[in-house]
This record gives C-alpha cells, structure tokens and sequence, in this order.
C-alpha cells in the first residue's frame, strides 16, 4: 500500500499544512516541496556541486560518522548476537566527511558511510536562510543527513518529522502505531542511534523467528521520494529508511505539532512504565480504564456531564490548569 499525496502546491501555509496533513496523523507524501531550493538543484548536478554547494556554509566542526564493511551493503545493525554493531564510529571533521562520501561514491569495494542528524544552524549557518520551508512555523530547526546506499532499520520518533530528500532517492517503509506487538523491537536502551528498532523488520521475509509480523509486513505503507520530494511521518510512527543511490542527501525537520507545554508524551509513557508496568495484571486494567476515561477520553470529555464552569482542572489545559498540573506532579515526584 501507499501513503496518501498531496501536491506542494496545495499547501498554503503552516495552518494549511496542519489541518490537512497533520492533524489525521497519517503518513503523507508532498511531491514537489523542495524541488526549488538551490541545495537540490546543486545536487541534481552532481555530488561534487553538491559538495561545493554545502561546504560554503560549513563551520568547521566535528562529527560522528558511522562506517560499514563493503559486505554490510549499507545496513547499519546489531551484531549477530545484539551486544554490539556491524559498523565503527569514527570522529572527523564535517567537512572530511563529506569529501570522503563523495570521493568514493559509487566506488565497489569501498567502506560505506552515514552521517546524520546534524543541525545545521551549528553545522552548516546560512544554509537554512536559503533553503526554506515555508509550510513549517518559523522556529523549527532543520537537520541534515548524508551517506552512500544505505538500510537504517525500522524505528519511531517522537516528535512529528518532516522528511526531504536533496539528493538521491529513498524508500520508506512505516507501520502504524497500532503494530508494535508485532515488530519485535529490540532493547530500548542499547541501540544504533538512539531509538530502539524492529528486528522483525530487518529480518529476511518469513523468518520463523517473528510470526506475528507476516500480517504486519502486508500493513506496511511504501513511498519512493526523489529529489525535491518530502514526506510527513507522524510520531510514533515506524519507518525503515532505504537511501538506494550511491549518493544520498536529507534534510528534516522534527518538532511537536500539537505541543502546549514544554513536557513531552513520551515523559508521560516513560513515568507509567515506573509506576504502573509491574503491577498485577487486574490492577493495570484498573489504570487503563482510568487511563481511558480520562486521558485518552474514548467516550468523550469526562466530565461533560457538568458545566464547564465546574471542570475545574479537567477544563483547558491553557491557559492556567497546564502549570497547576505541573506542579502538582513535580511536587509529588520531589516527595517520593
């Protein structure tokens, strides 16, 4: 199956971009996007324009740089028994990097390369200024990935993420939320890059290891974005990415679309697991139908039965009863 599209073109402005691809939280591919900025066109040129193109802004600073056996093909993964990787880390300047990428671009028998997740108002000042989006509410920084072919195994964010391909094509595979009993994720603190991954999903097809997945494998969304296209993955939505040319460039942007308040859900999931997880299984449905009622409202506001003028702290969360409930929990967190 594919995600829905939806034309560049037909996405006014940020309120636009909000109610018509953010609000349903579905994966949404946006043809076009960035076709226009000068980043792109460089590229379309070649990875050398590309290169000249991008080191103009470059800050001189170091980074991280994952590298793979010309045997990985690209994908960047545990070691056969999950206590380390089948790659190296290695520090050098952004700009050695990128040179080394380009240089042995395309080339059999080479290491591969990956670097990702780099803001470039650290990295790369100016480069954001003439490469806009307009579709995004001023503010939110832009991060930049580059590498040869790679396979960067099925995760989630946190954050909504906004996706643009800059050079290169990539394929991305996402699952809903709703699957994650059968993706088989690994350790939550012993990962690639941060977020834990689907092991079910980096398996061969059919592996007798992870059964629940041959339905969800048939539920997977697949879009293939070239150059100047983009794509919306909402938060906590499952992506594997594929960058499948020899030379490979993105640009994203995370952020929270729907934040009122400076504290996170993913906080909110991380205290439930302290609190609630181990409990006896009769009383954690106990919680999940509170949980239910009066977090995730399946039947409506909890209280509107009452006036609005008695919700009292189940009113608004803004503009008084967000810091109210902060405070509450801080001050029970400080006393336990």
């Amino acid at each position: 199956m594919n995600p829905s599209e939806i034309a560049a073109q037909d996405l006014a402005d940020p309120e636009a971009f909000l109610r018509e691809v953010a609000q349903p939280c579905r994966p949404v591919v946006i043809r076009g996007l960035v076709s226009t900025w000068p980043v792109v066109r460089a590229a379309a040129r070649s990875p050398l324009d590309f290169k000249d193109y991008v080191l103009q802004f470059d800050a001189g600073r170091e980074t991280e740089v994952f590298v793979g056996e010309p045997g990985n093909a690209g994908k960047y993964y545990y070691s056969d028994d999950l206590k380390g990787f089948n790659f190296a880390r290695s520090r050098m300047s952004f700009a050695d990097a990128l040179e080394s990428i380009v240089a042995t671009s395309g080339r059999a028998g080479q290491p591969s390369m990956y670097l990702g997740s780099l803001p470039t108002d650290a990295y790369l000042p100016g480069f954001a200024a003439l490469n806009t989006l307009p579709i995004l509410k001023k503010g939110i920084e832009p991060r930049i990935w580059l590498g040869h072919a790679s396979n960067v195994s099925a995760h989630y964010d946190t954050f909504d993420n906004v996706a643009c391909v800059v050079a290169g094509v990539r394929r991305f595979t996402l699952y809903a939320p709703e699957t994650i009993g059968g993706l088989y994720v690994g350790p939550l603190d012993h990962t690639m890059a941060g977020q834990p991954v689907s092991l079910a999903a980096s398996a061969p097809p059919d592996d007798e290891r992870f059964p629940l997945f041959r339905e969800v494998r048939e539920q997977a969304l697949v879009a293939e974005l070239h150059a100047g296209d983009a794509i919306y993955v909402p938060k906590l939505w499952w992506h594997q990415v594929e960058a499948l040319s020899s030379f490979n460039a993105l640009v994203n942007y995370w952020w929270d679309a729907f934040s009122i308040g400076p504290d996170a859900p993913s906080v909110g999931l991380l205290l439930s697991m302290l609190t609630i997880a181990e409990r006896p299984y009769a009383e954690r449905q106990a919680w999940k139908a509170f949980f239910d009622h009066y977090v995730f409202r399946t039947n409506g506001h909890p209280l509107a039965h009452l006036p609005p003028s008695q919700h009292g702290v189940l009113g608004p969360l803004q503009p008084d009863n967000y810091e109210k409930i902060r405070a509450r929990v801080l001050h029970l967190l400080r006393a336990g």
